[in-house]
């Protein structure tokens, strides 16, 4: 599969017979498409240009395309589901939680959107961040960084509405996978120290493979397990924390999104200098 200057080269391929917008970035486009292969990144420009046929539009846009883009990933939008203003204003806050903590945090990747239109694929929103350069190792601390911001949604709910919801089922799914591998796998953990417990399969909850296991003793699988949950708790607490210190930045944020549905690009990170600072380096 082609890296990110690949795939930048092979976009600007599939865009010369395409009457594009000078706003048109290849470079965006790639950083947005990893794991694409040239077929994808074809139907993606093929599909850009048909959103713009069926408006109209004399060029395609970079909105044609983040759209096209969205479809590939999520799914196609869906028109018949009404939500209630209730509904709306919890998955802005979600989301907007997720974006905070994304901006908040120096190793999480840079927020390139967020979005409260329900897809195809059954989201009610998403949030999307974008690396800056193809990463093929990560360090402990942006792992860390990811795990704090997977549990932005739920910190957020919590922390606005006192109560919590379904909506961040893949959210933990994803928090608690990620947690095990940095334990388990990565050997980021002081009391075990700098050794892999993993077995060949790796969709078991926390620490069931070492339990399992004729390898290891109980004390070790139940410190395992400790570890894990750890991880977990300081996590999440790290949110909450963040966010009930920038709660101000949020319910910005969160508003800004129930008005306008979509924010992305430089239209975000505007909205981002105007809040808060960028993170240090």
């Amino acid at each position: 599969r082609p890296d990110l200057k690949g795939r930048e080269e092979i976009l600007k391929v599939h865009l010369r017979n395409k009457k594009v917008a000078e706003d048109v970035d290849p470079a965006v486009l790639a950083r947005r498409t990893p794991g694409f292969v040239g077929a994808d990144l074809r139907n993606l420009t093929n599909e850009a240009a048909l959103l713009a046929a069926r408006e109209s539009k004399p060029l395609v846009e970079m909105v044609d395309f983040e759209e096209a883009t969205d479809r590939v990933i999520a799914g196609v939008r869906r028109k018949g589901i009404i939500l209630s203003d209730e509904v709306r204003e919890r998955i802005a806050y979600h989301e907007s939680g997720h974006a905070l903590l994304g901006r908040l945090l120096p190793k999480a990747d840079p927020v390139h959107k967020i979005s409260i239109i329900p897809r195809g694929d059954g989201s009610l929103g998403f949030t999307l961040q974008l690396p800056l350069s193809e990463k093929y190792i990560v360090s402990e601390d942006e792992l860390k960084d990811n795990l704090i911001t997977l549990f932005g949604g739920r910190a957020a709910e919590e922390l606005v509405f006192h109560d919590l919801t379904t909506g961040a089922y893949d959210d933990l799914k994803q928090a608690t996978k990620l947690a095990k591998r940095m334990i388990v796998e990565y050997g980021m953990s002081e009391k075990l120290g700098p050794i892999s417990l993993a077995r060949d399969h790796v969709d078991v909850f926390l620490g069931e493979e070492i339990v399992k296991s004729d390898e290891h003793s109980e004390e070790l699988s139940s410190l395992v397990d400790n570890e894990i949950r750890s991880l977990i708790s300081r996590s999440y607490a790290k949110a909450k924390r963040l966010l009930q210190e920038n709660r101000s930045a949020l319910d910005r944020l969160a508003s800004a999104v129930l008005e306008r549905e979509i924010i992305a690009g430089k239209e975000l990170d505007g909205l981002f200098d105007s809040m808060i600072p960028a993170p240090a380096v």
